[in-house]
């Protein structure tokens, strides 16, 4: 029997996100890439808290998987490996936090992620989708894949995002910071050298891990694996 691999998307994307992923998988791996409680043909599906999109997850898992999460999906990765330490036998996280440490600047996140949710659900989609992808974050993406992923945005609908912004947000979040001893399991981080917040991230991660290997991807920016997938074909598979 082939080994599972579970594939968490980002937030406003859905599973098909992964698709060149997938399939470059799919020949040695079962793979499972869910839309996320909010996203996809999970839009309306409430409640969109952690703990149920953690449920979720083990719900579609096989009883042991490779488990890869980018971004708000990375830290339901986190969320699941904690929880289920001896089903996951391979950790990947792709521009991640373990949770935002200072409960001021957290707190702060909440609000600005809740204000900005209640306007999400006043937007049309492809208003938002147009809005979301300007992101300076985002400024370093090729051309296709930034299109791509507006494609993919268009899955989703205002509401469920909005309810994902709110329930799975950073700012709703508690931060696992303390908790990442805890992860025996190996664990890949991968990043873009144009990520600088996130690539700062990793070091600190790197620093807490017990087993920990460190990917930078030259002249890729936060969505990393979408810029270079076969990087994160191999490290996932590998």
């Amino acid at each position: 029997m082939r080994t599972g691999v579970v594939l968490l998307h980002g937030f406003t994307q859905t599973g098909e996100s992964w698709h060149s992923i997938r399939s470059g998988l799919a020949q040695r791996y079962r793979v499972v890439a869910p839309d996320i409680l909010g996203h996809g043909y999970a839009s309306g599906d409430r409640p969109v808290t952690l703990g149920a999109a953690v449920r979720e997850v083990v719900d579609v898992a096989p009883a042991h998987f490779r488990l890869a999460g980018y971004s708000m999906g990375a830290r339901i990765a986190l969320s699941v490996a904690l929880a289920y330490p001896r089903r996951v036998d391979r950790l990947v996280l792709i521009g991640a936090t373990a949770g935002i440490a200072d409960p001021v600047a957290r707190r702060e996140r909440r609000l600005a992620d809740d204000l900005l949710a209640d306007r999400i659900a006043r937007m049309g989609i492809e208003e938002f989708a147009d809005e979301w992808g300007a992101q300076p974050i985002f400024a370093t993406q090729p051309r296709a894949v930034a299109a791509a992923l507006r494609e993919d945005r268009l899955r989703s609908t205002p509401a469920g995002l909005a309810e994902a912004l709110r329930g799975l947000g950073q700012g709703a979040f508690d931060p696992v910071w303390d908790r990442l001893g805890e992860l025996e399991m190996p664990v890949t981080l991968i990043v873009g050298s144009q990520d600088g917040k996130y690539l700062g991230l990793a070091g600190d991660f790197a620093q807490r891990l017990p087993e920990v290997r460190l990917v930078v991807v030259p002249g890729a920016g936060h969505a990393a694996h979408l810029e270079a997938p076969a990087v994160a074909i191999a490290e996932i598979g590998g």
